[in-house]
Parts: C-alpha cells; structure tokens; sequence
C-alpha cells in the first residue's frame, strides 16, 4: 500500500508540476587542472519551476520541462550568469534515454559539441575552419561527464519565480565574475537568499570571508536543521564514467593544510599560518556533502529525485531504490531581492 502510495504521488506531482518546484544548491566537485590548483569544486542553483526560454532569458516552466540550472560564469559570451535545461546541463543531451553508461574524452566532446551546435552557437560560435571554439562553453554542458554534484533543495512558490525572473530580467546581464567577492558560490548565495533571507552567509572562520561551494552547502544544511519544517531534501547526481574522477570539494583553509602542495611550503616558510589555517578548518570548516544521506540520482530518475516530494530514487548501476524526504511548502516570508 505504502508503494502504490508514493506512485500515486509521483504522478499526481508530475500532472501538477507548480506544486512541487523547488531551488536546489549544487555543489560540484574539482577538476582538471584549475581544480588541481583551485580545489573549491564549483557552485550552481537549479530551478526546476524556471526553464530557458534562451540561455539568457527565463520564464516559468510548462508541464512537462524540468527547469534550468542558471550560475555564473568568468569567460562564456561576456555573460554574468547562463541558464541550461537541467539534463543538457549534466550530460549534453536533451533526453535522460540518450545518456552513455560511461564516456571517455572522445565522446564528451562529440556530445558538447553537437549540443553546441544545436542550442550555443550564440555563445560558442563555431572557428572559421568550422570546428568548435575552445573557452569556457563547455562548463555549460556535459558537467557529470567531469564530476559528481551533490544538491541541497528547499520548496519554492510560482510567485517567488516570477519575481526572481522579473528581478533577474530588470538587470544588465554582463560579466561580473571576480575569483574573490564575485564568484559563482556568490552568486548562488544570494539567489538562495532571494527565496530564504539569511540562509547563506560567507565563513570568515572557514574560507577568510570568500565564498566556496562546500560552505554554501554546509550553511544551507545548518539553516534547514534550525528549521526542521522546510525538511530540506538531498541528493548526489554520480559522476559518469569515463573521465579522471573528480577529487573532494574543499574550503579555503581546508586547502591550505590538506594540499601537499600548498602545506609544506607554508610550513617551511611561515608555519603559524599553516597552524592558524589548521585551527580555523577544525573550528567551521569541517562538512562533507557525501555523508549527508543523499538519494542517488541517475539519468532516467533524475527529474524525480530532484522535484517530486517523497520521489524513488532508482540506481542504474544497483537497480535499488531510495525515497527522499518530503518537500514542503516555502518557509520564509518573501522579501525584496538582494543585490546580485
């Protein structure tokens, strides 16, 4: 009985889909050589309740679509923020089905780019011998061929969405990214912050006052525990495989003292800031986002774990399935916007 419960409530959810939006945080782990370096993984907000109309203009969702992922990036187009359909965002097609079970560099890049052609020429034009650019773009498709993403949900209303589109709408979208105050972690801050006043703040304990993707997830998690009826709900979307596996996502002073690389210079040359960093981590910036008992989300479940309250999360790899928490309505008054 319990079953056919939470299938009834799957598809009464998807009939309605207005009832169960949400915005989720998604924290995405490092990369590559920039994540080598930079280890702080990268920060984004989902919307399932505002889809694209194109990359930079938004509008509510009809039935059917599954919203967009919208973050802000350094170098694509001269842009400050981007908005891509959630599945195209993830894996650079636009149907759960045409996902590959793994994918080497080969792949990936065939599948970018075909999406580029088909949806990006705007922002990625093709080179003048007709091949695809190199930049920046490729941050805007295929993310879970490169890493695993953990995401933090809260319930939102159709009338915050619209204000959030109108707000977003009323302003110059141009570049705007600083590594340091401007980043895509303060980006996704305030627009958390638009739904849930206060929700996220910058550590200067943990990060010296920068933001980074893993204390906006940690801060979100602490604002939803002092409120236990918004019944924050999370899941992990697995990297898929194929590529070098993405490493932890790591604060500011975690990185001091957890990276060879910048420890033992920092011991040798000036040990009380390797000590003082050390203190800071243990004292705000210790939180891993893989034990939060997230639901695993893979392709063909995906807009059912990251939308529908009480939802089966079914793994492609283990055939189980796991249900996420209920999502219940908004829980904060709504107030004006913050500056973005």
């Amino acid at each position: 009985m319990r079953h056919e419960l939470r299938l009834l409530l799957l598809f009464t959810c998807a009939g309605i889909a207005r009832l169960c939006a949400g915005v989720t945080l998604l924290v995405s782990e490092p990369y590559g050589a920039f994540g080598f370096f930079n280890p702080t993984g990268h920060a984004a907000i989902y919307l399932s309740g505002v889809c694209a109309e194109t990359p930079t203009k938004l509008r509510l969702c009809r039935q059917g679509e599954a919203g967009v992922v919208i973050s802000r990036y350094n170098r694509v187009a001269g842009y400050d923020w981007i908005a891509v359909p959630l599945v195209p965002y993830l894996y650079a097609v636009e149907r759960p089905e045409d996902v590959p079970d793994a994918a080497g560099a080969e792949l990936v890049a065939e599948l970018r780019d075909r999406y580029r052609r088909a949806h990006l020429t705007a922002l990625a034009a093709d080179t003048p011998d007709g091949t695809a650019p190199a930049g920046d773009w490729i941050q805007l498709a295929g993310s879970a061929y490169d890493r695993t993403t953990y995401g933090f949900t809260l319930e939102t209303s159709r009338e915050d969405d619209e204000r959030l589109i109108e707000y977003l709408h009323s302003r110059p979208n141009i570049r705007r990214f600083h590594l340091l105050y401007r980043n895509c972690a303060d980006f996704a801050r305030e627009i958390l912050n638009f739904y849930y006043p206060g929700a996220l703040r910058r550590s200067f304990v943990a990060d010296l006052g920068i933001s980074t993707p893993k204390h906006s997830g940690k801060a979100l998690v602490k604002y939803a525990r002092q409120r236990p009826e918004l019944h924050l709900s999370q899941f992990v979307i697995p990297q898929i495989p194929g590529l070098r596996p993405s490493a932890k996502v790591r604060g500011v002073n975690e990185s001091l003292i957890r990276s060879k690389k910048y420890l033992a210079p920092l011991l040798i040359v000036q040990p009380w800031v390797a000590a003082t960093a050390g203190v800071a981590y243990l004292a705000a910036g210790r939180f891993n986002p893989a034990k939060q008992s997230p639901a695993l989300c893979e392709p063909a479940s995906l807009r059912e774990c990251t939308t529908v309250p009480e939802p089966m999360a079914v793994s492609r790899r283990t055939g189980s399935a796991e249900s996420l928490p209920a999502k219940p309505g908004l829980g904060a008054e709504a107030q004006d916007p913050p500056r973005l």
